[in-house]
């Protein structure tokens, strides 16, 4: 709803705060987002984001839950929606997300790196799969 990816369907997600891992970061946004809390988080995977003209490397850390507490709710960051593997609505996502989620939902672990011309331009990219 709001934030990095702003009328896209994304994944909840935020900034490590001063003083936190990035497992408690995680934790902690998808709390704040979605009123759950991860019962069995699992690191998947890590990918470094670059944009043409920003110097920034943006490093992004993707995890998977299927146990959590909570009931999710929405709130002013997120209205959480779950879809069906074969409904997946790519076209409403980052580019990138039709390249590595697959392998995600096949439970594969991996790390890779995009460079992006703009927000829908993606202008060279690596995947590769990785032990734990």
């Amino acid at each position: 709803k709001r934030g990095f990816g702003e009328g896209r369907w994304n994944g909840f997600g935020g900034k490590v705060e001063k003083g936190e891992s990035i497992e408690e970061s995680v934790m902690r946004e998808i709390k704040e987002e979605v009123n759950i809390v991860p019962q069995d988080l699992k690191k998947r995977a890590i990918f470094d984001f670059t944009f043409d003209g920003d110097d920034e490397i943006l490093q992004v850390h993707f995890f998977s839950a299927t146990e959590f507490d909570g009931e999710p709710i929405e709130t002013e960051e997120m209205r959480p929606q779950w879809f069906n593997e074969n409904e997946i609505p790519f076209n409403d996502m980052w580019p990138d997300d039709k390249l590595w989620f697959p392998l995600f939902l096949s439970g594969k672990n991996f790390k890779g790196a995009f460079h992006f011309k703009d927000h829908n331009t993606i202008l060279s990219q690596r995947i590769e799969e990785v032990d734990e």
